[in-house]
């Protein structure tokens, strides 16, 4: 589902930044160019639901982590 028609972001890219690591507000507009001109600033308005989004990811732990 697309989220930002200005920017074409979808559901799936914000997931995808969530797994990177991507998932504060700050590091989502810096990501995807929410302040860059010819935005119409919607999104920016609605990054708590994006970051939301991109936290709720399923990250799996990573090979290397240690396990209690």
């Amino acid at each position: 589902m697309y989220l930002c028609l200005c920017k074409g972001i979808t559901d799936s890219d914000i997931r995808e930044a969530g797994r990177a690591g991507i998932v504060m507000p700050c590091q989502l507009k810096e990501k995807f160019g929410l302040k860059d001109p010819g935005c119409c600033g919607r999104c920016s308005k609605n990054i708590q639901e994006f970051a939301q989004i991109a936290m709720s990811v399923d990250q799996t732990p990573s090979p290397n982590s240690v396990r209690s």
